[in-house]
């Protein structure tokens, strides 16, 4: 059985011996070349311990946070209703138009903000049909059955009823949560995900970032430390988190 990269070596041109040619910007000169017209300046960057270890937050509002934000200020009409957000109401509260009632979930009895206290994965003991909005916020990454929970949450929304999701593309190691941060993902996976759930027709899923964003999120910059343009410019194949809409029909 051939390895999946051998299509392109058996595809690349050979010499008289059959010895694989260089293409001309696999040349070491042209690729010395390159490196001096275009440098890559890290500066304050080329470092191996982040500008911050709290994601930001010391230095203003981590950059994900920026596109989380978008996100939900795009869906504003979305979160109303009785509105169901994992461990506490803050977006529902920040963002929400006429929201009736907000509950709170999460896995862990202690939180005093938690209205409701279930694993999304088996969390039979909420009633069917109860939501018209569910906020989950990266979340998934820490779910290992992401499927279940995508189920129960498809479950729980009444006919309808809406399903925002964010989900880290790129993303550190989360060190409360090491034991149990689980996945990344990718407009693929998610499309796969929730299509399953909802039907392909009813999911909306798009990706927020580029290199730069992805860059500056790992070593801790906060988002006010770039440029609109720069925040504002977004690469599918550098994708620093992915949203999902999805409707229940």
């Amino acid at each position: 059985m051939r390895s999946h990269i051998m299509p392109d070596l058996l595809s690349r041109p050979r010499g008289k011996r059959g010895r694989l040619r260089r293409f001309p910007w696999q040349h070491p000169m042209r690729k010395r070349l390159r490196r001096l017209i275009r440098p890559a300046w890290l500066g304050g960057l080329r470092r191996t311990k982040p500008l911050s270890d709290h994601w930001g937050y010391d230095r203003g509002t981590p950059v994900d946070r920026y596109y989380i934000e978008r996100f939900l200020e795009d869906h504003r009409q979305d979160i109303h209703g009785h509105v169901l957000e994992v461990k506490n109401s803050g977006y529902a509260d920040r963002y929400g138009i006429n929201v009736e009632q907000c509950d709170v979930l999460d896995i862990d009895p202690a939180n005093p903000k938690a209205t409701m206290v279930a694993d999304l994965t088996q969390a039979d003991t909420i009633p069917s049909d109860l939501f018209d909005c569910i906020i989950l916020t990266q979340t998934l990454q820490f779910i290992y059955k992401t499927r279940a929970a995508i189920v129960q949450a498809h479950r729980v929304l009444r006919t309808g009823g809406i399903l925002l999701v964010t989900v880290p593309s790129v993303s550190r190691i989360v060190r409360e949560y090491e034991g149990a941060d689980y996945w990344r993902f990718t407009v693929a996976s998610c499309s796969a995900l929730f299509g399953e759930v909802f039907g392909a027709e009813h999911v909306t899923i798009r990706s927020y970032g580029n290199v730069l964003t992805a860059i500056a999120f790992l070593t801790g910059m906060a988002h006010e430390e770039l440029s609109h343009r720069e925040l504002g410019t977004h690469d599918d194949y550098f994708p620093l988190i992915i949203t999902v809409r999805a409707v229940k029909r």
